[in-house]
């Protein structure tokens, strides 16, 4: 088989596993970076590799809109076309789809909406969407869902999430035919994650799982309409949930959540794969991670910091360059400086990710975890 999940280790609920998939082995836990368009903003390949990235995400909406995913496909394939030889995962588009307010139109067969580039008319289906990311070539490919608020009213959550599981039905359908039909793609054997969806509520994300479940045997599953407005507790309380509802052999992917303390939280609530655009988004605004809490570069305190942003992390930014110079570039607006703290954040997270599975490997991640948290969470306001 090209796709498969083995767990190592377990401490309490928080997994160390491999997956497995046409482009290589992932150990999880494992923090994707965001290349949206086909790049990590500010870092190249070899940057992930380095910093020990393995699997990255991009987006099925952006990349659609532009080059177009024909052209993508065109050009080999987006592991081609972007040089990352490694696993990639691309969501199907329907967060930025549903974020359109305004500039789409819902109907029972799918979403019409204006691109946010050209305000050309545009269309998603599940099936669309499936060919969409066929033509793309990821190893692990999302299904075309409808998207709420996380905070939205209980009759809000359950008709999106109902509509997420007849579209699921559909993208399963069309998902198979591609396969038979399309052994010419740039990646011939993928894997379709369904979505749990269901807000806050949590007897909805137990029917979610379940009706999940009921449509088919799937390699891994999202965990999707979190992180997009519901408070934190709310989030870690939908986690709980969703680990007793799903399957324990295989991988689950909370989608869109990558700040530090809510990766370590998901691990032990038994999430194996995250992503977030967190990292370069505030690496670009100034913020950035240490294991004290988040910090601000802009601060006048690091004017004249001869130590690096982090001096426990081995990035290739903390290695080479002081805070000072480092600050320097960001106030003089120079491009290296918004580089060097994105690549800080993405490696911070990564190698975070890795301590975990460490953690869980030996046995220690109860332990471990509570005094992480307990240290970040101790002076975590941005300063």
């Amino acid at each position: 088989m090209s796709f498969g999940f083995d767990v190592q280790a377990t401490d309490g609920r928080a997994r160390a596993g491999v997956f497995r998939t046409p482009h290589g082995d992932v150990a999880t836990p494992q923090f994707m970076p965001v290349g949206t368009l086909g790049s990590v903003k500010g870092l190249d390949p070899d940057d992930l590799s380095t910093l020990g990235a393995t699997m990255i995400l991009a987006n099925a909406y952006h990349l659609h809109l532009r080059p177009s995913d024909t052209l993508v496909r065109t050009m080999g394939g987006l592991h081609r076309f972007m040089h990352w030889p490694h696993p990639i995962l691309t969501d199907s588009g329907g967060f930025q789809v549903f974020s359109l307010e305004g500039l789409r139109t819902i109907d029972e067969d799918g979403v019409e909406f204006r691109s946010h580039i050209d305000g050309s008319a545009r269309r998603f289906t599940p099936e669309s969407v499936m060919q969409i990311e066929r033509n793309l070539g990821a190893d692990v490919i999302m299904q075309f869902d409808h998207v709420v608020p996380g905070q939205s009213a209980l009759d809000v959550a359950r008709d999106a999430m109902w509509r997420s599981i007849r579209w699921l039905e559909r993208c399963r359908t069309a998902f198979t035919q591609l396969q038979d039909t399309d052994p010419d793609a740039p990646t011939p054997v993928q894997a379709l994650f369904p979505i749990v969806q269901g807000g806050i509520h949590a007897s909805l994300r137990e029917e979610s799982a379940a009706a999940i479940r009921g449509v088919g045997d799937w390699v891994g599953y999202g965990i999707g309409g979190l992180s997009v407005g519901e408070a934190k507790p709310d989030m870690y309380a939908m986690l709980d949930v969703t680990d007793a509802a799903l399957p324990t052999d295989r991988p689950r992917y909370l989608m869109g959540v990558g700040f530090p303390e809510d990766l370590v939280e998901g691990v032990a609530r038994g999430v194996d794969l995250f992503d977030c655009v967190a990292p370069t988004r505030m690496g670009r605004t100034g913020a950035f991670f240490t294991p004290d809490g988040r910090r601000n570069i802009r601060n006048a305190r690091f004017r004249l910091a001869e130590g690096p942003l982090d001096p426990s992390c081995d990035c290739a930014t903390c290695r080479r360059f002081s805070i000072a110079y480092v600050r320097h570039l960001f106030i003089s607006e120079e491009i290296l400086g918004l580089r060097l703290l994105s690549l800080h954040n993405v490696h911070f997270l990564v190698s975070l990710m890795r301590t975990a599975r460490a953690a869980v490997l030996a046995g220690t991640f109860t332990g471990w975890s509570r005094d992480w948290l307990a240290r970040y969470h101790s002076t975590s306001a941005a300063s």
